[in-house]
């Protein structure tokens, strides 16, 4: 089950996942006649469906270890996201290696721009990040139109990448030359 598709079914049925199987049928009894379509006040159709998908899940012994191990990983993931955000250098990170593949790519077209393209394989190995890490970041410079994918399947920056990546290096510098004055009595 992607991640995008996890259902947490004790959030559902408003139980933890420690919940024992009395507790797994009072609270799925409860919400399955809350939310049945029957019901003239509260009924919802789509809400039912997953109530039942619960039930069905965490009322059978196997059905619920194989689940808890999926809700384990999902929960793990929440918290990795959680404590990202929380040391607050998770975009600053994200830039700092949008521009390493900027740069990357860029000194790659410059020295063949017959063959400008880096493979996955080889951006993995560069950076020393692993693919799954660098998916979002790839993502997002092909969106903005800084690299492409070339008809070998390597990465190769775009003109706009170019621009970007000069444009970048000339704030740097500038900036650098801003900070580095020494005052002068």
């Amino acid at each position: 089950m992607a991640a995008s598709e996890f259902i947490d079914y004790y959030e559902i049925l408003e139980i933890s996942p420690n919940a024992n199987r009395d507790t797994v049928e009072r609270m799925f009894r409860y919400f399955a006649q809350r939310y049945h379509p029957d019901n003239k006040q509260t009924g919802d159709r789509d809400r039912f469906d997953v109530i039942m998908e619960a039930h069905q899940t965490l009322g059978d012994p196997a059905s619920r270890a194989q689940y808890d191990v999926e809700h384990r990983n999902q929960a793990s993931a929440r918290s990795k996201l959680v404590e990202e955000f929380r040391d607050g250098k998770g975009i600053a990170l994200g830039v700092e290696m949008q521009n390493k593949l900027l740069s990357l790519l860029y000194l790659k077209c410059r020295q063949n721009v017959r063959e400008p393209g880096i493979g996955d394989a080889e951006l993995e190995r560069l950076l020393g990040c692993p693919a799954e890490h660098l998916e979002f970041h790839l993502w997002y410079l092909k969106g903005k139109g800084w690299i492409r994918k070339t008809e070998d399947g390597t990465f190769a920056i775009t003109v706009e990448g170019v621009d970007r990546a000069n444009a970048k290096q000339y704030r740097d510098t500038a900036n650098g030359l801003l900070t580095d004055q020494r005052q002068v009595d």
